[in-house]
């Protein structure tokens, strides 16, 4: 049986004294005691196994002998989504696609975008909680709110798609588009869609338009379709 495993941003061979807000969860919630093991890692790829040494209620500290780098996947999962106003849907899209493994985030603004309240320090603890949950050493990095035309100029991936609402006979089923081994990023808009200048502007900087079905979805269900879609061809 696997042990649990927790985020903590420092990891070092040697005593590490854990946060607060873990120590409080440790020590007061699960009751652990010394000699107990716990597995660790501070969302970059590195992790261990750490026997607690010493607890109290409000801190706890773990002695860890050895550290272990993961590798990152050679071809990562990145999505550019417009966030909605409605902020549980959207904590709900992060921790899914966080399960999945997306590795980029960038919440876009578009012309049809909602005014979004972009809660960093919340949404970060939700990252961290869903990476731990499913088992990664790796944290997805969730940028700032970016506008579509400057993700557009400074983004670069291998692969790059848009699903958008428009009726159109040259998309083809996201599936069929990945190709594997090649990291990917993909571009779902607000819940009125990307304008049609929006979609000519994505077309012209080489994004391939891609259907999700054959039902129009929600802004966080596409998300969380594309995301899953993505993952399974790459192999992640």
């Amino acid at each position: 049986m696997s042990l649990q495993l927790y985020y903590t941003q420092n990891l070092q061979v040697g005593i590490n004294n854990l946060p607060s807000e873990l120590s409080h969860h440790l020590a007061n919630v699960l009751r652990i005691k010394t000699d107990e093991n716990i597995s660790l890692t501070n969302g970059l790829g590195i992790y261990a196994t750490a026997k607690i040494i010493a607890v109290s209620k409000k801190n706890v500290s773990a002695q860890i002998t050895e550290i272990t780098n993961a590798a990152m996947p050679q071809s990562t999962v990145n999505i550019a989504i417009a966030f909605t106003k409605n902020a549980s849907r959207m904590e709900w899209l992060l921790e899914k696609i966080t399960e999945i493994g997306v590795h980029n985030i960038y919440p876009i603004l578009t012309a049809r975008s909602e005014k979004i309240f972009f809660k960093q320090e919340r949404f970060q603890k939700i990252l961290e909680s869903a990476m731990c949950q499913s088992m990664q050493y790796y944290v997805p990095i969730l940028h700032q709110p970016i506008a579509l035309e400057k993700l557009l100029s400074s983004a670069i991936f291998e692969q790059k798609f848009i699903a958008h609402c428009v009726d159109s006979n040259n998309k083809i089923a996201l599936q069929d588009a990945v190709k594997n081994n090649e990291s990917s990023i993909i571009l779902i808009g607000p819940e009125g869609d990307f304008t049609p200048s929006e979609i000519e502007m994505c077309l012209a900087n080489n994004y391939i338009p891609v259907s999700l079905g054959n039902t129009r979805l929600r802004t966080e269900t596409a998300g969380l379709y594309a995301t899953m879609a993505l993952s399974t061809v790459l192999g992640n």
